[in-house]
């Protein structure tokens, strides 16, 4: 008896994707993502947003007080804006008022980043006893309105002497409960345990472990608290407005507070001078802005 051997029927092939007809869900995983027309309109609008209060600024102060006051205002340049910035970077002294400005917004944000980053790793990731009620007062005193300290810090600042002198507005900003609760909330989530204990087990000492492990891993957000603190300090006002004057050491804001005194302002004047008070701030973002949102990516990526 013989038996015969019935070949089993082939499989269907898959017929393979035919080009172009891929639809919207069918993204290969790794694939650039394309927004939509929409999207580039929505951003398009927000940017305008963004940038229309610096053009307003710059078209006022092309422009004179009468047409300022008219209705509808100016939407469009006037001749008077080179005319209006020499004069307001003559009368403000705004050469030695940006300079002052950039040491004070440099020496307070590299201070506040390198002091937070200490304390945000030792509250996140240290053991010792009454931290947490120690983290709450750090809160808490976020939590008061800096303008009742000015009495006492202005009477301390007089009898040490420093009135008009630039360490009267660099000293009060060398700390920041919001940079140690911002760093804190990021070392929680950034920097895992295991690294800590590894370093330890190897022999490395507790500022070693800062140094070589905690600053490579918060990178990204001391760049992020470095540009806050340090547009903080360049827009503060109040403080500087206070214990320095226009004559002797003068801040941005300071400088820009004394442009157009007299029973009429001159607005376009004031708006030359606050101009040129943005200016380095644009430059500042311009030159680093691009390695601010790359930190930021890329800790939002190991995250």
């Amino acid at each position: 008896m013989t038996t015969t051997l019935t070949k089993p029927p082939a499989e269907p092939v898959p017929e393979p994707p035919r080009r172009g007809r891929r639809g919207p869900k069918s993204t290969r995983a790794g694939g650039q993502m394309h927004a939509g027309p929409v999207a580039y309109i929505i951003l398009a609008l927000f940017t305008i947003g963004s940038l229309f209060p610096l053009v307003w600024t710059a078209i006022a102060a092309s422009r004179d007080n009468q047409r300022l006051a008219q209705t509808p205002p100016p939407f469009w340049f006037g001749g008077n804006l080179l005319d209006k910035i020499e004069i307001a970077w003559t009368d403000a002294n705004m050469g030695e008022a940006i300079l002052n400005t950039t040491i004070v917004a440099g020496i307070s944000a590299v201070t506040v980043v390198f002091l937070s980053t200490i304390a945000g790793f030792a509250f996140a990731k240290l053991k010792f006893r009454g931290r947490n009620a120690l983290m709450l007062i750090v809160v808490g005193t976020m939590m008061i309105p800096p303008q009742l300290s000015i009495i006492p810090l202005y009477m301390m600042v007089a009898k040490l002497d420093w009135t008009d002198q630039l360490q009267a507005v660099i000293f009060p900003s060398l700390v920041s409960a919001f940079g140690v609760f911002f760093m804190r909330q990021y070392l929680l989530q950034a920097l895992p345990d295991e690294i800590i204990e590894a370093a330890r087990v190897d022999g490395a000492s507790s500022w070693r472990v800062v140094w070589h492990v905690v600053f490579p891993a918060a990178r990204p957000a001391m760049a992020v608290l470095g540009m806050l603190i340090f547009v903080q300090v360049w827009n503060d006002f109040l403080w500087p407005f206070l214990v320095l004057t226009q004559n002797g050491n003068p801040t941005v804001q300071v400088a820009v507070a004394g442009l157009g005194r007299g029973f009429t302002p001159d607005q376009a004047l004031i708006m030359g001078g606050a101009l040129l008070g943005t200016l380095p701030l644009l430059l500042v973002f311009a030159i680093f802005g691009k390695q601010i949102v790359g930190g930021i990516m890329q800790g939002a990526v190991k995250g």
